[in-house]
C-alpha cells in the first residue's frame, strides 16, 4: 500500500472547476484507489465534510462525503468517509431548504444555498459495487454540493447575491447561536 498524500486544492478561477468531469470506467485502477485515499486524507486535514476530484485538479467523477463535527461545521452528523464514484440523483423531494454552505475551493465565503431536503442516489463504491441510498438534510446537501463540482458548478452559482457572508461573520453568527442554545 502506498502512503497517502495531502493534495493541493484548486481555487475558483481554475478551469478544472468549470468542466464536466469524466466518467470512471476502471474502478480497480491503482490511480483511482490512490486518488480516493488521498481525497480522504485531504478532506480530513482541511476540516471539510466533502471533496470532489475536480477540487484537486482531477476531472473525474468521484467525490468523498465525510461528514463529522469540525470547526467549519460544528453540527455536522458523524459518518465514515465514503467514496462515491459516478454518482447520480435518481429522485428528489419537492421540499427545498436554504442553508449555509462553504467550499474548500472558495475559501472565506459562505452563502445560503437552496438544496433538496431528501434525495435518492446511486453511485459505485471504490470496489465497483452499485449502491442506492436515501440521504436527508445535511448529508443530502453535501452530496448535492459535491455533485455540482462534477458538473462544473460551484455553490455560489446557486445562491442569491444577497445571501453571501464572509467566513469570519459566519463563525461569529454560529457562536451566538450556540450560546443561545445553552
Amino acid at each position: 500500500m502506498t502512503k497517502t498524500k495531502l493534495l493541493q486544492i484548486s481555487q475558483l478561477g481554475n478551469p478544472v472547476l468549470r468542466k464536466k468531469a469524466a466518467e470512471i470506467t476502471n474502478f480497480k485502477s491503482k490511480e483511482l484507489q490512490e486518488l480516493i485515499d488521498d481525497l480522504i486524507a485531504t478532506v480530513g486535514d482541511v476540516d471539510g465534510v466533502g471533496i470532489a476530484a475536480p477540487q484537486v485538479y482531477e476531472s473525474k467523477r468521484v467525490f468523498i462525503v465525510a461528514s463529522y463535527p469540525n470547526p467549519r461545521y460544528p453540527n455536522a452528523p458523524k459518518m465514515k468517509p465514503t467514496a462515491m464514484i459516478n454518482p447520480i440523483i435518481i429522485k428528489n423531494s419537492e421540499e427545498v431548504e436554504k442553508d449555509w454552505e462553504g467550499c474548500l475551493s472558495i475559501p472565506g465565503i459562505r452563502a445560503l444555498v437552496p438544496r433538496y431536503k431528501t434525495i435518492k442516489v446511486e453511485y459505485f463504491t471504490r470496489e465497483g459495487k452499485k449502491q442506492t441510498k436515501i440521504f436527508k438534510d445535511f448529508v443530502a446537501r453535501i452530496f448535492q454540493h459535491e455533485l455540482d463540482h462534477l458538473n462544473g458548478l460551484v455553490f455560489t452559482d446557486r445562491a442569491d447575491s444577497k445571501d453571501f457572508m464572509m467566513e469570519k461573520e459566519y463563525q461569529k453568527m454560529m457562536e451566538r447561536e450556540a450560546k443561545k442554545k445553552k
